[in-house]
């Protein structure tokens, strides 16, 4: 597949994820598909944990801000925005706007996704739900 067919295959993954249609993770996501970010395993196991972020973040929306490819990898930067209305790792749902970043590396082999890893900046998204509270670096730091 060309670097354009790979990004394109991310591109449509975060669209529909986008409008809750987690049908297109049977089409996209490789038999052998691996998530050692979340040690996920399957089609099943990226779908349950897209599902309990639905619930999560009923309003949950992903933006594209950079993608780049090479060979069979892509890499995208985003931004996900949402509103916390479900029970989140113990912590009660809060009805806070959040919006946080990262980073996904994606593997793609045949027009299907056999790995995906991620980075988030989980630190400012507890803070903004009110797990942490964050003051900066000491004075002398500065």
């Amino acid at each position: 597949m060309s670097l354009e067919e790979n990004k394109a295959i991310v591109r449509r993954w975060i669209e529909e994820i986008n409008k809750g249609n987690l049908g297109i993770l049977d089409e996209l996501v490789a038999p052998d598909f691996f998530h050692p970010t979340h040690q996920l395993r399957g089609p099943e196991g990226i779908k349950q944990f897209y599902t309990m972020f639905l619930n999560v973040f009923s309003d949950i929306h992903e933006t594209v801000k950079d993608i780049i490819a090479e060979g069979d990898k892509v890499w995208h930067y985003f931004e996900c925005t949402g509103t916390h209305t479900g029970e989140y790792r113990g912590l009660a749902p809060t009805g806070k706007k959040v919006a946080w970043t990262g980073v996904n590396f994606w593997r793609i082999v045949d027009g299907k996704v056999v790995e995906k890893a991620s980075v988030y900046d989980m630190l400012d998204l507890y803070k903004q739900l009110g797990v942490i509270e964050y003051k900066g670096f000491p004075d002398e730091v500065k």
